[in-house]
């Protein structure tokens, strides 16, 4: 995955101290170096003395031509002092990326009287002129640069434009219809790429077995690489070596797939065709796609593919996924549910050191390929996208791992704040059986990005929109 790329584009206005405003530039770029994201820093270097946006000493196109030689994802204005909102507005508008807009806290004013800066008056101004220009911004409190408001405003504007990019770009390996008794997996293909640029790349499951078969009679690094991890992460005693020799194949296969088309995710129809054609169920090379950042949905769940990429980008792509069905309620506990499914969970996410490579237990001839066994626990994000009667909505939760019996698949029992809500809102909403879950808060990522994608409404549960605006405004530092 390419880094992310900043426009950054520090802003000042002829009045007010010039000094100042270059001294601010500084130690914000300093700053938010600082904070070990790992993005790449596009500044205004070069186009005049002071690297700073201000009147018309460096016009707007001049900036947002750089900005597009750059292919930025996302820019940033900092108002080192009161700032120059119309050329600020022309170059979001021209640009129509992700925007941040902040601005240092004042000083207080000198001994004459005089202010350096008038920063927050200045962000004022400019976001009335983002309005005016139809320009959607993220806004963080007016603060210092050294408070923890800033630092998590900005880490967070960063993620939501990792998920736009990485949303409006998104391609989806179909491998295989939905399974025809799964009428929940229906969707709408061209209204997803003409609602949201989202592009499907369908091949058929003879497609997939062919190159499967091919890869497996042949001797290529991956394959030898794919048998390796797996003989090294599973206990494969349950299964032979013909078998996982098959399901290396297949990893192989399908990531060749994705590749070769540009695929971000693959949703695939896991059931029980596949099995029948090739011996082997997908479950395991699911599990370890989704580990290599390939995430893979099953049953051909397209829009969980979709929500897999953006749970996923919201965390910088620093933590897996995983694809559960929502199953059961915990025997005991009124607010507990189980995650399930039948072996797709990624393999780093296990309790067991060596969980086990097993046939499928739901299937009368159990074919091997799932992997079994509890993932670990901790705090996590649940989400699902979705839509039906030309809407869509992005389910937002938050759980807690907890103890609860032991079932076969992979699973986790989780508890949430009010299982009746939750179950309620997914049995009324646009929503399915299917959940991505991640182990970060990606939540007010999540959140944000939604307001540059138009056509996705948010609808979180726990914690509700009130109370994400408020932890954005610095709530609980």
């Amino acid at each position: 995955m390419k880094k992310l790329k900043l426009g950054y584009a520090p802003t000042r206005r002829f009045v007010f101290s010039a000094e100042d405003a270059f001294r601010y530039k500084v130690l914000i770029k300093e700053k938010i170096e600082s904070f070990g994201l790992d993005i790449d820093i596009v500044d205004l270097e070069g186009l005049n003395q002071e690297g700073l946006l201000y009147d018309d000493h460096i016009n707007a196109d001049l900036i947002a031509e750089r900005f597009r030689q750059e292919n930025v994802d996302a820019v940033f204005f900092p108002h080192c002092n009161f700032g120059t909102e119309d050329t600020v507005a022309r170059v979001g508008k021209a640009l129509g990326k992700p925007v941040l807009l902040w601005g240092p806290r004042d000083e207080a004013p000198l001994e004459d009287g005089m202010r350096l800066r008038d920063t927050q008056c200045g962000l004022f101004a400019t976001g009335k002129v983002l309005r005016r220009f139809n320009v959607p911004f993220t806004y963080v409190t007016n603060s210092r640069v050294n408070d923890p408001v800033f630092e998590r405003g900005f880490t967070n504007f960063v993620a939501a434009a990792n998920v736009v990019r990485q949303f409006r770009s998104l391609r989806i390996l179909q491998i295989g219809p939905r399974p025809a008794s799964f009428w929940t997996m229906m969707c709408n293909e061209g209204e997803l790429l003409e609602r949201f640029g989202i592009e499907i790349h369908p091949i058929t499951l003879v497609d997939i077995q062919r190159a499967s078969q091919r890869i497996e009679k042949g001797n290529s690094s991956e394959l030898a690489e794919a048998i390796d991890y797996i003989k090294a992460k599973l206990d494969w005693s349950e299964v032979t070596e013909a078998d996982v020799r098959r399901i290396a194949a297949l990893k192989v296969a399908m990531k060749q797939y994705a590749v070769s088309t540009g695929s971000t995710a693959i949703a695939i129809q896991c059931w029980s065709s596949l099995q029948d054609a090739m011996g082997i169920m997908p479950c395991l090379a699911n599990a370890i796609l989704t580990d290599e950042q390939i995430p893979v949905t099953c049953e051909t769940d397209i829009h969980g593919a979709i929500t897999s990429v953006m749970v996923q980008a919201a965390t910088m792509n620093q933590h897996p996924t995983f694809f559960a069905d929502l199953t059961v309620r915990h025997p005991e506990n009124a607010n507990g549910e189980l995650l399930f499914h039948c072996g797709n969970f990624p393999v780093s996410l296990s309790v067991e050191d060596k969980p086990k490579l097993r046939k499928h237990f739901l299937f009368d001839d159990h074919s091997p390929g799932t992997h079994e066994g509890e993932i670990k626990g901790g705090n996590m994000t649940l989400a699902r996208f979705d839509g039906d009667h030309g809407e869509y909505q992005l389910f937002l939760g938050k759980a807690r791992g907890i103890q609860g019996p032991y079932t076969r698949g992979s699973y986790v029992w989780v508890e949430v704040n009010d299982w009746p809500l939750w179950e309620e809102k997914l049995v009324k909403g646009p929503y399915v059986h299917h959940s991505v879950g991640i182990h970060a808060n990606a939540i007010p990522a999540l959140y944000e990005a939604c307001q540059y994608i138009p056509g996705l409404t948010p609808d979180p549960v726990d914690p509700t929109e009130k109370e994400i605006q408020a932890w954005l405004r610095g709530a609980g530092l």
